[in-house]
């Protein structure tokens, strides 16, 4: 006898553990800047709904919604570099406390982790200690990078990916995926159904910046590039549905 599925039945769980990576210009309003409460709620609802189907997920959130570290970089400034990072990490931690009582008040067990010390309002980041959350089905969100200068939350994601055991990558983009050319500046641009590291490198594709690349290409770790804006978009990317770019290796 055929059992059918059930029609409201999750699609199936194609990824068991995932990193989630957003800009903090995802969290912020149409000007990119400061935190919408809209776009926190509508990206905790998707988080929630893939955390529902079974996966584990662990979520790094950048921070340029607040502020860059690169503002700094020019000579007319009396804030140094590596003190401009630092002040970067702060706003990922800023995210990540509004991303976690958006998930909470959708009824998501949360812990924050940050890798600069803030124990007022988030553990520290401990290797066997955020396994154990995801193992207990708490949606874990990564902060503060992974607490040193000079390094992008980009770099942060494949790093923590690593540490984890993530199946897969998901970075989360206002676009379809990786195209030629910046889709909203080139409306005749083409969307890549999947690369090789290589290709990433050798095109200069603005994906992730080089180091998180060369640590995907090292360690095999494959990453998906996905239109997070829209609706459902990151359970069908938790699913394995074929959506976005596909980079490192075969996607069936």
């Amino acid at each position: 006898m055929t059992v059918m599925p059930e029609a409201n039945a999750p699609p199936p769980l194609r990824y068991h553990r995932v990193i989630l990576k957003l800009s903090g210009e995802s969290l912020a309003d149409s000007n990119q800047r400061g935190i919408s409460g809209d776009e926190v709620e509508c990206i905790a609802r998707q988080i929630q709904q893939a955390h529902a189907t079974g996966c584990q997920i662990a979520v790094v959130i950048g921070g340029g919604n607040i502020l860059r570290g690169a503002q700094f970089s020019g000579t007319n400034t009396m804030v140094q570099q590596a003190t401009a990072h630092y002040m970067g990490m702060m706003a990922t931690v800023i995210n990540s406390m509004a991303m976690q009582d958006a998930l909470e008040s959708l009824g998501c067990s949360t812990r924050v982790m940050s890798a600069i010390g803030v124990d007022t309002v988030a553990e520290p980041f401990i290797r066997r200690r955020a396994l154990r959350h995801l193992e207990k089905g708490r949606v874990v969100i990564l902060a503060a990078g992974i607490g040193r200068p000079f390094v992008t939350t980009d770099t942060a994601a494949a790093q923590r990916a690593l540490e984890l055991g993530a199946d897969v990558v998901l970075k989360a983009t206002r676009v379809d995926g990786v195209y030629t050319e910046d889709p909203e500046k080139n409306p005749h641009a083409v969307l890549y159904e999947s690369l090789s590291y290589q290709q990433v490198i050798e095109k200069n594709l603005r994906v992730m910046d080089a180091t998180a690349i060369a640590l995907c290409r090292e360690h095999q770790v494959p990453i998906l590039v996905f239109n997070f804006k829209q609706d459902g978009n990151i359970v069908r990317a938790v699913a394995g549905e074929s959506i976005g770019t596909w980079i490192g290796g075969p996607s069936g």
